[in-house]
């Protein structure tokens, strides 16, 4: 059988993100990164400012939020905005890409926000058989 005429289960997609060298990762990387996960919650709620986004945001710092900021924007994520105005003023919002990819990632975000009371039980459990072992 040649290249061609893999059969089915041997066929492959394009970008396998558990290849090193695969691209794909990179972009995961940015968007399941606190900043990057946080940031894109936050723009799912619309368009801001930079510094209405880092009060969003809360704990990030100025550096990291807009090396996240970047990441996103150049995978295509983010549309970064600039008007010509004094000051300049700069808006941040969704693609449509970072839309789809930022549902996603708040339905991930909602269920582990909603599994936390088993979360914490979970760790007090954990914690009290390794204080003890």
């Amino acid at each position: 059988m040649t290249a061609t005429q893999e059969r089915p289960e041997e066929q492959h997609l394009p970008y396998d993100v558990f290849a090193r060298a695969c691209p794909s990762r990179g972009t995961l990387e940015h968007v399941t990164g606190r900043w990057g996960a946080l940031t894109l919650g936050a723009l799912h709620e619309g368009s801001y400012r930079f510094n209405e986004l880092r009060r969003r945001v809360d704990g990030v710092s100025e550096k990291m939020l807009s090396q996240t900021l970047h990441a996103l924007e150049r995978d295509g994520l983010v549309h970064r905005e600039a008007q010509p105005t004094n000051p300049p003023r700069v808006d941040y919002e969704l693609t449509p890409l970072g839309h789809a990819v930022a549902e996603r990632l708040l339905a991930l975000i909602h269920c582990v926000e909603g599994a936390m009371d088993d979360v914490l039980t979970a760790r007090t459990v954990y914690d009290t058989r390794t204080a003890t072992a």
